[in-house]
This record gives structure tokens, C-alpha cells and sequence, in this order.
């Protein structure tokens, strides 16, 4: 049912979300700099720079990705040079954290999503996701689209909270078994096939199956995002098709929506 009250608080909170979450992304931008890791705006963060100059009007969340193994010398790094209001959100730093993105949180806000659970501890600022990107092999994109939905469907449905049910039973086995079959196969394919074309999420991350071609990521180039430069795929354009088609549409006024159920930007004043 949806609440009038809350839809608008929504609306007049969503550009103080935005401008903290920004700040978030140049803090970001200042490590990776300073420690030469490479990373670009992704997701409907390089849709609002390209379409937008900025953020997608109705949008309350920033998009990065990283190859996976600068990704890991970023969790090494950034804990130490972070901002005191910011925290690493890895499996390991709050293990009460299911997802398999991580994000950098922060800590002096509150942003609820639909799916989060008010009975685990695990931290709900606002924040940034940063995506690992790994090569794929060189296999037809049906095969792909095939593999990472079974992957990403699987692991999602074994994640989520269950209930003593025959349900919830014959999902655990089915899914079980399906998420294990399809990664075997997965790994069997990488470990045979070249990888020389291709990039994209990982699989648990990648449920609709998108590739994108290197040459359309790398060497990075910039672009600008609410008035400053980051780092961008070499082809915007390209990068965009593979993940919306036609993205320079504009979806109609029922479509955009914001995607958080509560945002609260400032939890102390400052």
C-alpha cells in the first residue's frame, strides 16, 4: 500500500542522499588514487553521467566496478584511510552482511532497502557498491546468460531468510544442487576457455547474463558526474547497450522510482 507521507519524504530527502553518497564516491576516487587502482563509474551511475551529467533524477544510489583483484587490494587499503563516518562492508568486517558486493557504508545515516532485516546487525547507511569484475571466457553469450542467471538466482534464493515448510525444503536441495552444478560447469568452461574478449561481474552478481567487450572498458577514459571527473569505460556507449539497449529512453513517470523504502541522510548533526 503505498503512503503519500513517505513517498514525499522520500522526495525531499533524496538530494541530500545523493550529495552524501558523492562525497562517499570521492573519498573513494582519493584512495584509489593515491594507491594507482583502477576503477569506473558502472551501473546507473555511468547511465546518469552520460544521460544526465549527474545522477539519474529519481536515482538514490552510486554504481562502481573494479577488476576483482584491485578490489582486493582496496579492502586492504581503505580501512586505514577512510573517514571515521565511513566503513569497508565486507563479509568480514560485518558478517552479519549477506550480499556478495561490497560497499563502502556511511555510518552517520540510514537507507532501507526492500529485503533488509531489521533483526540483523549488519550496518544500513548509505553508501556505495563496488562491483568485482573478472575476464569471462570466450563462449556464446546464450551459454553465459544460462550460467549466470542459474548462478545468481540460486544464491539468492539459498540466502534469503527460510521457513520450516516443504517449500522451503525442496528449495534447499533443488537450488542447492542447481547453484553447485552451474558452478562446476562455470569454472570447468574458464578454466578451458580463453579469456580474451570478454568482462563482466561476477557470476552471483551478473543475473541477466551481460558481457561487455574489454576493448569497450579499457583503457578507461573520464567522464563527468555532478560537476567533477571520474573514471569511465572507454566506450560509454557501448558499455550502456550491453546493459540497458536503448538507454538514452526515458522511462515513463511510473517507472521512476526511487529504489530505497526509508532514507534518513543525517542521523547527528554535524
Amino acid at each position: 500500500m503505498n503512503n503519500p507521507f513517505l513517498e514525499e519524504y522520500k522526495r525531499r530527502n533524496l538530494r541530500a542522499c545523493q550529495l552524501k553518497q558523492l562525497s562517499i564516491l570521492e573519498e573513494i576516487d582519493s584512495i584509489c588514487k593515491q594507491h594507482d587502482i583502477p576503477y569506473w563509474l558502472d551501473g546507473g551511475t555511468l547511465l546518469g553521467a552520460v544521460r544526465h551529467q549527474g545522477f539519474i533524477p529519481w536515482d538514490d544510489d552510486i554504481d562502481i566496478a573494479m577488476r576483482a583483484e584491485d578490489l582486493q587490494r582496496f579492502v586492504r587499503i581503505a580501512p586505514g584511510e577512510l573517514n571515521k563516518n565511513l566503513f569497508l562492508q565486507t563479509k568480514e568486517s560485518d558478517p552479519a552482511h549477506k550480499e556478495p558486493i561490497i560497499k563502502v557504508r556511511d555510518l552517520n545515516s540510514l537507507y532501507i532497502e526492500n529485503g533488509d532485516d531489521f533483526n540483523a546487525t549488519y550496518q544500513k547507511g548509505l553508501f556505495v557498491d563496488i562491483f568485482p569484475f573478472i575476464d569471462y571466457p570466450d563462449i556464446p553469450r546464450a551459454w553465459v546468460r544460462f550460467l549466470t542467471r542459474s548462478i545468481s538466482v540460486s544464491y539468492s534464493i539459498l540466502g534469503k531468510a527460510h521457513y520450516y515448510s516443504f517449500r522451503a525444503f525442496a528449495e534447499f536441495f533443488w537450488f542447492g544442487f542447481k547453484y553447485i552444478a552451474c558452478q562446476s560447469i562455470w569454472h570447468m568452461i574458464s578454466f578451458c576457455r580463453p579469456k580474451k574478449t570478454f568482462i563482466s561481474n561476477i557470476p552471483i552478481n551478473n543475473g541477466y547474463g551481460i558481457m561487455h567487450r574489454k576493448d569497450s572498458l579499457f583503457p578507461l577514459n573520464e567522464i563527468t558526474f555532478e560537476g567533477k571527473t571520474f573514471p569511465a569505460p572507454h566506450n560509454p556507449d557501448l558499455y550502456l547497450k550491453d546493459l540497458y539497449a536503448n538507454y538514452m529512453n526515458i522511462p515513463p513517470e511510473e517507472k521512476r522510482k526511487i529504489h530505497a523504502v526509508y532514507i534518513h541522510p543525517e542521523l547527528i548533526k554535524s
